[in-house]
């Protein structure tokens, strides 16, 4: 057919379809099925045969959706209090650096995930599993840390997402605490509003089945997009002041909070792989102008609309979560605060819900020696681990405080420090001095991240509560 470009299907005279694209083969919707013996990718190979059962695509709109949907969470509400920490132009400055960073990691994950499905095409495409399959595939030398490194990118998984189970549950507490204080004479501890949430929570986490959380997240993510555009509205409906009104610089100290809160908002390196591979045309997630650099631009200007505005606009008196900024006389903003209860209530459930799969196959075998009954120690192990919440966040009842350790200590590692090690495992020794030069600082990049936003975390609250 002359020369090939990354959208044109041929045919040989053997009855072999062969698709140059990369990941994931183009399947033609009115067909139910594709008879053929081999298929050819540029980054992957993947054989479907009439006995096979396609499974159901999205198409570009909708992975663009569930781009911005799974990016855009409870973290912006903390953004303008970490502007505060960085310095208005400073905060300015570094997010979209480090945006860029973090988007860049995502897409060397993507490619590294297309080497190893070329290498394999039964390979299941995930973040720990394209770590494993890396060292196993890669130079000998390697093969025997496959393991433990898909266990490592796993551990982080599961403790990046109990870490926002706990930011959800301070920042449910503190909005639940504001608004009940305002309209009644109670003057409870935060900490009691935490338990009072964790009832409910345990609950809805004994849920089991993802279909029935699917309403359940949908409704959230319709009450948290509403919920935040009501804040933008407050932010612009007075006249913001200038902006030499509040400090260009904060402190050196601050920037290392500022850094935590911007990870842990941008920080969903794990969803880019589940996406691509449910995609129509995965071939347009990548690229300049591809999907996911598109959406995370979009999620990037948001966030830096949200963080330098509301800090603008409510200077040295931002809270930790800019919606108790918001006018407490007025009903509007309250029913914001109630309603952003309830939404990340539901989209803890859906957070909760990634870690089990990864840790409770494991526990089960040991949880056999003491019960027959698996369904009720599942359950006794997703109530523990829902009061394992509760305590970390009756810890550090602070939300911006919250947001930064977890960003730092968790974020860091799944969207900075992982990816270039798995991008130097997967292409050497055939790697480049300039690509070698790059993974080695983006590495140094994020592990000087870690250390200092971690430290200062932890300072920050020592002297909160000490001070």
């Amino acid at each position: 057919m002359g020369d090939k470009n990354e959208g044109d299907v041929s045919s040989n005279s053997e009855g072999v379809t062969e698709i140059p694209l990369q990941d994931v083969v183009k399947i033609d919707d009115k067909r139910n099925s594709i008879k053929s013996e081999s298929a050819n990718v540029k980054d992957a190979e993947i054989a479907v045969t009439t006995d096979k059962k396609i499974p159901q695509t999205i198409s570009n709109f909708e992975t663009m959706a569930h781009l911005l949907k799974g990016n855009i969470g409870t973290g912006i509400f903390s953004l303008p209090s970490a502007f505060l920490n960085a310095g208005l132009w400073v905060g300015f400055g570094m997010f979209p650096i480090i945006a860029i960073v973090c988007v860049h990691c995502m897409q060397m994950l993507v490619k590294c995930a297309a080497v190893m499905k070329r290498r394999d095409a039964n390979f299941s495409i995930s973040y720990a599993g394209t770590a494993e399959m890396a060292c196993r595939t890669g130079q000998p030398q390697y093969a025997k840390y496959a393991r433990a490194f898909g266990i490592t990118v796993n551990v982080f998984i599961c403790l990046k997402h109990f870490g926002a189970c706990v930011v959800y549950l301070v920042f449910t507490s503190t909005n639940l605490q504001a608004v009940i204080e305002y309209y009644t004479d109670i003057r409870w501890n935060v900490r009691i509003y935490m338990c009072i949430l964790t009832i409910p929570l345990i609950f809805l986490n004994w849920i089991r089945n993802l279909k029935l959380l699917a309403p359940v997240s949908l409704f959230a993510n319709v009450l948290q997009m509403s919920s935040i555009v009501v804040v933008f509205y407050y932010i612009f409906r007075d006249p913001l002041p200038p902006t030499n009104s509040v400090p260009a610089f904060g402190s050196w100290g601050g920037v290392p909070l500022f850094f935590g809160t911007a990870i842990f908002s941008l920080e969903t390196i794990t969803l880019v792989l589940p996406l691509q591979k449910d995609m129509r045309r995965p071939w347009d997630f990548k690229g300049w102008t591809g999907i996911l650099n598109t959406g995370m631009t979009i999620v990037t200007c948001i966030y830096i609309a949200m963080g330098f505005f509301g800090y603008l606009q409510y200077g040295e008196e931002i809270e930790g979560s800019i919606t108790l900024n918001l006018p407490q006389d007025e009903v509007l903003a309250q029913v914001v605060k109630i309603l952003l209860v309830v939404a990340i209530c539901g989209n803890y459930a859906v957070q909760f819900y990634v870690p089990i799969p990864i840790m409770w196959p494991t526990l089960s075998k040991y949880a056999a020696r003491y019960t027959k009954n698996d369904f009720a120690a599942e359950l006794a192990f997703r109530t523990f681990m829902v009061l394992v919440t509760l305590l970390l966040a009756a810890a550090i009842p602070k939300i911006d405080l919250v947001v930064s350790l977890v960003g730092a200590v968790t974020g860091t590692f799944l969207a900075l420090i992982l990816p270039p090690i798995l991008e130097y495992v997967t292409c050497a020794p055939n790697i480049s001095k300039s690509i070698l030069t790059k993974d080695i600082v983006i590495l140094v990049f994020g592990i000087v991240g870690f250390v200092t936003g971690t430290y200062s975390t932890i300072l920050a609250i020592v002297q909160e509560f000490t001070g």
